[in-house]
């Protein structure tokens, strides 16, 4: 494994990755495409398909809930910058968006498609497996965190 690749370091941030074996993340970084994305351009909407999961590596993009048309009635949900993720259980799940996305400025983003993963996946039992596993614990943390709140 390359140790100087910085998609690595982020892979192993990843909830749904962080338990993977070092080959299963060289087999997840060889489909990951680099992205240049200008100012101001929306990277998906509320209610469309979740057909990709995307890794920041330069720049700003904001999370936020409302109409992209109206600024003053939009409610940020986050600014994320280089090294943060959003997306990654569009790779496992068939929901929709559930929020907005657009780039504060230039960015640079890894972009894994839904299609390359599940391609990954059918190639790959051991990769599914545990990818499975940890989606299943994702899901269950997710449930109870949202029986607390």
């Amino acid at each position: 494994m390359n140790e100087n690749n910085p998609i690595f370091h982020i892979l192993e941030t990843i909830p749904l990755f962080e338990d993977l074996t070092k080959e299963s993340y060289e087999l997840i970084a060889n489909d990951i495409t680099l992205q240049y994305y200008p100012p101001n351009l929306n990277l998906f909407s509320k209610g469309d398909p979740g057909e990709a999961m995307y890794i920041i590596k330069k720049g700003s993009v904001k999370i936020y809930q409302g109409n992209q048309n109206t600024p003053d009635e939009q409610r940020e949900i986050a600014i994320l910058e280089a090294g943060d993720f959003f997306g990654e259980m569009a790779l496992v799940s068939e929901t929709t968006r559930n929020a907005n996305a657009i780039t504060v400025g230039e960015c640079e983003i890894f972009i894994l498609k839904k299609d390359d993963f599940d391609r990954l996946i059918a190639q790959n039992p051991s990769l599914a497996e545990q990818i499975s596993s940890e989606f299943i614990q994702r899901l269950r943390q997710n449930t109870r965190n949202d029986l607390i709140n």
